[in-house]
Order: C-alpha cells, then structure tokens, then sequence
C-alpha cells in the first residue's frame, strides 16, 4: 500500500543475490530538501523492519524530531531520502505485490532476498535521482543492517554510516522463522497458505496482525512512553496500544513478516567489517531489549579489529528500543556533530545558489 505522502520509482528486470529475478521492481520513497548540483549532499534514512518510508514531517513522520530545516539532519543543508525496503508493504515490491507472469499475488512464494538485494534497490533509484555520493547512510532498527551492508559493499559512495539501535548479525534463527509461520497458520482460519489477500478480516490475519502488534510495541517499550501522556490509567493506554496496532494491522502485510524476518535472520558481517572505509557513529539505548547496550562491547571490538572509525553512544532513556523516535533531544546533538564533522563537504557552505529542486 504506497502511503499518500510517498512517490514510486518503477524500473525494469532486477536480479537477486540468490539467483532468482523480478520482472519488475517498484520503490516506495519520499525526500525532504533538495540535491546540489554535484549530487553529493544526500542522505539516505533506512526504516526498520515493519516500519516505513514517511521518517519526516508532521505530525507522524517517525524521525521528525531529527529531521527537518534546522533539525539535526538538516534538510536546508541536505538532501534526506527515505525509502521502503524492498519486500515491505508500503509501496515498494514485496509479497503483496501481483507477479506480473502469474497475475497473481506473489504471497509467500516471492523470492528469497538479501539485506544485499534491498540495498542494491536503493542504489537503482539513487541512480534515478541524481545522487552520486550520499553524506551519510542512517539505519534505525532493521535499517541498521542496510546501512553496514551499504558500507561494505559501497564504501566510495558514502561519506558516513551511522547504526542506530541495530547489530551487525541479525537476531533470531530458522526457528523463530518456524515459529513465526506456525503462528499464523495455526491461528488464521483462512491463512491458505499465505494467500488470503482481500480476505485479511474474515481469514483471522488482521486479529493475528493486530496481537502481534501489541506484544511488539510493549516490547518496544511503546506502553512506557505513552503512560505519562494518560498519567498510568492503563485503561487509556491499552486502548491507545490497540488503536496504534489495528492501525498498523489495517497496512502491513504478514507475508511481509516472514520474507523480511528470513532475510533479517541471515544477515551477518561480521567477517567484512573491514570492507567499511567511513567513519560509523554506533547508537544504543540503554533500556533497548532488542538490541541491548551488552552488544556494544563485542561489536566494538569487531569494529576496533576491523580498523574502522567507530563512536559509540547510549540514549539515556526510559523508553528502549523507540528512544531514537520519541526521545531525539537525547541524542540530537551527537548526530548533528557527527555529520558536521564526518559527512560534509566544503560546497555545503554554499549550497543556496546550487541547489536542484
């Protein structure tokens, strides 16, 4: 479902890493700002995994604290892309997508794709765009993992990385793959097998979606950040969670959970860190239990061994794994004094009387 603020790029044959081909290739995208002449001034925002490409913009876009004139990354100074993986629902080709040799949704039997395949999408539309080096690539979440894989396997076409909230191995294993399949399967009446689109309600996905949800964003720490907003009456809070998870439910696609949480599950660079050649800002949150503050001694490490340029910092926040969102006057800074620093350029000082809108 492309999202009323986005624009979709359209291109031809794509070949996967594993073998396989699409006929075609759709990416979902919008953009703040604008690209300089030398298309060297952009940045490139990566969402993480049910997320989406809406990052900026009020009231909803979900790094709008960070992102904006004047904000941290500047959109006076830069040109910020945010686009929507490949293999989501927001737009881009993924599962819910109709095959256009069957004329059918392509469900669960879409191809098998890569960290590497979704980035390589990017690089297809930032070709289409103009941009010849981004000043910085930034991940959040399941981002975190595009924006290393850009490093390792792009390092000429950016200026920095940074990773926020994310390792550099995916979480999880064939297991929790299992796990999740079997989920739906035992729970939807009307799973067939992944392909019940048109009938999501009555199939029992969109319950399905919507609990998921609710354990997701408790898990995200979603239920602290809005108790203070409805001062601890847990009645309010649950009906806010529910409103925000059957909102969710009503636009992701839970084929999409699965081929993106498989391609999330094989992620692993921890042997081509030393294919990074930019500096790499590295952000934690301290109460984060997805990816906890404990992973950054080892990744560190990795870094360290690898020779690359890497600050770590921890978000000070209450509200785990959704500080970078809802808490951006606590890292703000630390970004913005990154990109000063690692990202810009000299023509950045004299941007106005070249900029290409």
């Amino acid at each position: 479902m492309l999202l009323a603020t986005s624009k979709c790029f359209s291109s031809g044959l794509f070949q996967l890493e594993k073998g396989d081909t699409l006929e075609s290739l759709d990416i979902a995208y919008e953009t703040w700002g604008c690209l300089n002449a030398e298309g060297n001034n952009a940045v490139l925002i990566c969402h993480g995994y049910t997320n989406h490409q809406h990052a900026a913009g009020e009231p909803d876009g979900w790094f709008s604290g960070v992102i904006g004139p004047s904000k941290a990354i500047n959109t006076q100074r830069y040109f910020v892309i945010s686009t929507n993986m490949l293999g989501s629902a927001y737009g881009s080709t993924g599962p819910a997508s109709v095959d256009p040799i069957t004329r059918e949704h392509y469900a669960l039997e879409f191809p098998d794709i890569t960290i590497a395949d979704m980035v390589n999408a990017q690089v297809r539309l930032l070709d289409y765009l103009g941009v010849k080096q981004l000043a910085a690539v930034i991940g959040n979440s399941f981002g975190g993992h595009l924006a290393l894989q850009w490093g390792i396997a792009y390092p000429q076409r950016m200026r920095s990385l940074v990773v926020i909230v994310s390792s550099i191995k995916g979480r999880g294993d064939s297991h929790v793959l299992y796990r999740l399949k079997h989920r739906f399967e035992r729970a939807c009446p009307g799973w067939n097998g992944g392909r019940y689109y048109g009938n999501e309600k009555k199939s029992g996905v969109f319950d399905e979606m919507v609990k998921l949800r609710l354990e997701t964003l408790r898990n995200y720490g979603y239920e602290n950040h809005i108790a203070a907003e409805h001062k601890g009456n847990q009645v309010a809070i649950n009906k806010k969670l529910l409103e925000k998870s059957s909102q969710w439910a009503q636009r992701f696609d839970a084929n999409s959970l699965i081929v993106l949480r498989k391609a999330g599950i094989q992620f692993d660079v921890r042997e081509e860190l030393s294919l990074i050649r930019v500096p790499v800002l590295y952000i934690l949150s301290r109460t984060d239990k997805l990816f906890p503050p404990s992973i950054s001694v080892e990744a560190m490490r990795m870094f360290f061994e690898a020779k690359v340029d890497t600050t770590y910092f921890e978000i000070d926040s209450e509200n785990g794994h959704q500080a970078p969102s809802v808490d951006p006057a606590l890292w703000q800074t630390v970004i913005e004094e990154f990109l000063a620093n690692k990202a810009a350029l000299g023509q950045f000082q004299n941007l106005s009387s070249r900029k290409l809108c």
